[in-house]
C-alpha cells in the first residue's frame, strides 16, 4: 500500500543538471519577498538595523516616491518571513513608515528542466544578481498569463516561451537587464503567477528590454495582468553564499 501510494504521489520537486551535466532533481528553492514603504526620511537607519539582523537583501530608494523605499529579502525557509524578518519589520526604525500594499511581491525560484548546475540556479544565481555592485538598478513587477494560453498545445506554447525567452537572453548577453523570474501561484493576493525582476546598471536599458518584450506574442496576446512596477536604485545588498 505505501508503495502504491509514493508512486502516485506528486513530484514538485526541481528538475535541471548537475554541474557535470547529469539529470537530477532536488527540493531547494529561494523565496524572494519585495515590501515597500514610504515617508522614510533617512534610509541609513534602515540600513544600520538590517546590517545588525544581518538580513540577506537589497534596500532600493524608490525613484516614484522620494520619501520610498523597497526591501528585497530572500530565504530558502518561508518561516523566515513570518519569523525573524517579520519581528525586524515590526520594529523601530520600520514600524513608523508607511507600509504599501499594493506593491508587495512574493515568489520563489523554480525550473524548466533544462538548467545547468540546476542547485546554483536555484538559489545562488538570483542572489548573485540583485547583490552585483554594478547592477544597482531594478524593477519589479508581477504578471498573471491568461487562462487560454495554458489551453494551448504544449507545442505552441514551448514556442511562444522560446521567443520571450530568446530576446531576455539577448538583453541579458548584452548586460543590458538580468532576469529574476519566481513562480507566486497561491502566494499572491492578487492571484499573479510570476514576479520578474530586471536587474541592471542603467535604467534606460531597463525600459529598453521592457518595451522590446511587448512585442512577443506571449506579452501582445497572452498577460492578463501585468504589474504594478516598482523601479528602484539600491543603496545596500547583502547575500551570504
Amino acid at each position: 500500500m505505501t508503495n502504491k501510494m509514493e508512486q502516485s504521489r506528486p513530484d514538485i520537486s526541481e528538475k535541471g543538471k548537475d554541474s557535470q551535466g547529469n539529470l537530477i532533481s532536488i527540493d531547494k528553492r529561494l523565496f524572494m519577498q519585495l515590501l515597500c514603504f514610504g515617508n522614510c526620511e533617512d534610509p541609513q537607519i534602515l540600513i544600520d538595523l538590517l546590517q545588525k539582523k544581518n538580513v540577506e537583501g537589497v534596500l532600493y530608494l524608490d525613484i516614484n516616491d522620494p520619501t520610498g523605499v523597497g526591501l528585497l529579502s530572500f530565504n530558502e525557509n518561508p518561516n523566515y518571513f513570518v519569523n525573524e524578518l517579520r519581528y525586524t519589520i515590526s520594529s523601530s526604525p520600520f514600524k513608523k513608515l508607511t507600509y504599501k500594499s499594493e506593491y508587495t511581491m512574493l515568489g520563489r525560484t523554480y525550473t524548466i528542466g533544462h538548467e545547468r548546475d540546476v542547485e546554483d540556479w536555484l538559489l545562488n544565481k538570483p542572489r548573485r544578481t540583485v547583490v552585483n555592485v554594478n547592477f544597482p538598478w531594478a524593477i519589479w513587477y508581477p504578471l498573471r498569463r491568461e487562462g487560454k494560453f495554458a489551453q494551448l498545445p504544449e507545442q505552441d506554447q514551448k514556442k511562444i516561451l522560446m521567443e520571450h525567452g530568446k530576446l531576455g537572453r539577448e538583453y541579458g548577453n548584452s548586460n543590458y537587464a538580468h532576469d529574476i523570474r519566481l513562480a507566486s501561484y497561491g502566494l499572491d493576493k492578487n492571484d499573479n503567477d510570476f514576479v520578474i525582476g530586471l536587474i541592471g546598471r542603467e535604467l534606460n536599458a531597463l525600459s529598453a528590454t521592457i518595451q522590446a518584450m511587448r512585442a512577443t506574442r506571449q506579452t501582445s496576446e497572452f498577460l492578463q495582468n501585468l504589474g504594478p512596477f516598482f523601479v528602484g536604485k539600491a543603496i545596500w545588498q547583502n547575500a551570504k553564499f
